[in-house]
């Protein structure tokens, strides 16, 4: 498990914001992306760590295609000349993929984070960089600590998962571009269905390994997630 931070290395890092969903599951009309927490645009929260990184070189947002021709003024304002926007896919990885090719090659170290986690930590993130840096793929993650249960179709619990061992991987997932890069190549058209980039890079072979996150950096994903985002933003 990696937990040590970069110092003193020039900015050779791109942040790939894949944010291209219509957030169904979100509820209240707004895209979920672009609703406030707190009164301030969800991946706007979430983009304001990465633009304010001195280690951050380059932002590619990836949006609905409506939205990437005519993005948020807020976005340049926050990211300035780092920033593009392109147009994302119809899954979290052909957005991510979409965000990649259009990278400035600039950057040899390549973030992915969620757009849909507002409250990463910067010691998180620093970590992630560091362990991408030295040539591995690393995944921020927290141990399982609820009782995990495997079930039948019929909701029947099966058996009492041994939870020892068990991370669950959050974002931001970091990686040396040409292992990202090689990942994608390698997985061809099954890499649309990835939900997890880390994944892709286990499977071409390369070691992956996990940094020690918080348990604030949630994923909003449902109404409920949203009254637990404003309590973080206020607390």
């Amino acid at each position: 498990m990696s937990r040590s931070s970069p110092v003193g290395s020039p900015p050779d890092v791109g942040v790939l914001l894949p944010a291209a969903g219509l957030g169904e599951r979100a509820g209240g009309g707004t895209r979920k992306q672009f609703r406030p927490v707190a009164g301030v645009p969800l991946l706007l929260r979430s983009l304001q760590l990465f633009a304010g990184h001195p280690r951050v070189a380059a932002i590619v947002v990836a949006l609905p295609p409506a939205d990437a021709e005519r993005p948020p003024p807020w976005l340049a304002d926050v990211a300035g000349p780092r920033l593009r926007v392109v147009a994302g896919g119809a899954t979290r990885a052909a957005s991510v993929g979409a965000a990649l090719a259009a990278l400035d090659p600039a950057c040899h170290i390549v973030l992915v984070h969620d757009a849909a986690r507002p409250f990463v930590a910067r010691e998180t993130v620093d970590a992630v960089i560091a362990a991408a840096a030295r040539g591995v793929g690393a995944v921020a993650a927290v141990p399982v600590s609820d009782t995990l249960k495997r079930a039948r179709g019929d909701a029947r619990v099966v058996e009492t998962v041994d939870r020892a061992g068990l991370w669950r991987a959050q974002t931001p997932q970091g990686f040396p571009r040409r292992v990202l890069e090689e990942a994608y190549r390698r997985a061809g058209a099954s890499a649309l269905e990835a939900t997890d980039d880390a994944f892709l890079v286990e499977a071409a072979g390369h070691p992956v390994e996990l940094v020690l996150d918080t348990s604030d950096n949630i994923k909003i994903t449902t109404p409920e997630d949203f009254v637990l985002a404003e309590a973080l933003a206020n607390r």
